[in-house]
């Protein structure tokens, strides 16, 4: 394996050892400074410095990727262990004390994730944590190891079978699908046969990013809603529903998020006469922030709050 030129290696900087890391994984400048939150001009400048510390290009471009040397290759494994071994100190060194911390958690999660489970975050931070703090980052497929992996978010809630490589995963509930009606609709009752139910007009929501799940039910709802019976397609649950309020139209969606917005916005719940997959909802974190503190305590609290047997759970469809 090739290691690091004796003398440069007290000159290297840690944020320098992130970029190769991060450059290494995702072979773009473009991509690299998204997951690592900085400029592409900081980014590269990094780059140029760590070129002089190892007298090798480390990436070349190649079409559109930045493919890496043998030597970058070769340095890969000593790069990780330093950034991980970084990660142990800091974890060893910095308990974690909820009801002094000012941290700031960071979560992946589609709409229908946010509108369910951030008001029980809400209120058990306000009694066991009043101030720390939690972001709720917009899901984009493309960084969602990456985010993990880096630390920009904490944790991902969802379902992503796909999701594997260096991540742990806690199933916190299952659930179904149901649709939702404005109230008083002239045709329909809440538990429609398939004809009467496929004769409606439907509201979808395009399932890229909403995880598994949510496209294999996307593709049985459209097995047997016929094509001009597709009013609109949408890229978030929750403007589905606001369309689907003012106007006759269906919406199918998570079991969960149906029913908080059927009593928010005051619509029906309607039991969709359609097979759709049943589904795991579950909280996913890397590998590396598995042992520190903060990340700990935080995925302790959500399964207090979510697992199958709480509260919550109780008050599904």
């Amino acid at each position: 394996m090739t290691t690091m030129p004796r003398e440069h290696t007290e000159g290297l900087d840690l944020n320098q050892l992130r970029v190769m890391d991060v450059l290494l994984r995702e072979r773009s400048v473009t991509r690299s400074s998204m997951v690592l939150n900085t400029s592409q001009p900081a980014l590269s400048k990094a780059l140029s410095k760590l070129r002089c510390y190892f007298d090798d290009p480390l990436f070349i471009r190649v079409g559109l990727q930045m493919e890496p040397t043998p030597k970058a290759l070769g340095m890969a494994p000593a790069v990780r262990a330093i950034l991980d071994g970084v990660q142990s100190l800091h974890v060893d060194q910095v308990p974690f004390a909820p009801h002094v911390s000012n941290r700031n958690f960071s979560f992946l999660a589609v709409d229908a994730a946010i509108v369910v489970m951030l008001p029980p975050i809400v209120r058990a931070l306000e009694s066991e944590a009043p101030n720390v703090h939690v972001s709720a980052m917009p899901l984009e497929a493309e960084h969602l190891h990456g985010w993990l992996q880096t630390g920009k978010a904490d944790i991902a809630i969802g379902s992503y079978p796909l999701l594997t490589q260096g991540i742990r995963r806690q199933i916190l509930f299952n659930a179904t699908y149901m649709s939702v009606m404005r109230r008083g609709h002239p045709r329909l009752s809440t538990t429609p046969s398939t004809a009467e139910f496929t004769a409606e007009r439907h509201v979808l929501v395009a399932a890229e990013r909403t995880g598994h799940a949510m496209q294999m039910a996307q593709e049985a709802l459209e097995a047997v809603i016929p094509q001009n019976n597709i009013a609109i397609r949408v890229p978030g649950f929750t403007a589905a529903v606001l369309a689907a309020k003012q106007t006759d139209a269906l919406v199918t969606l998570p079991s969960p998020l149906a029913a908080v917005l059927a009593r928010e916005l005051d619509l029906e719940l309607v039991k969709p006469p359609v097979r759709l997959p049943k589904f795991e909802i579950a909280q996913y974190w890397h590998e590396r922030y598995h042992r520190e503190p903060g990340n700990m305590w935080m995925r302790s609290m959500l399964h207090r709050l979510f697992h199958s047997g709480s509260r919550f759970a109780a008050s599904l469809p």
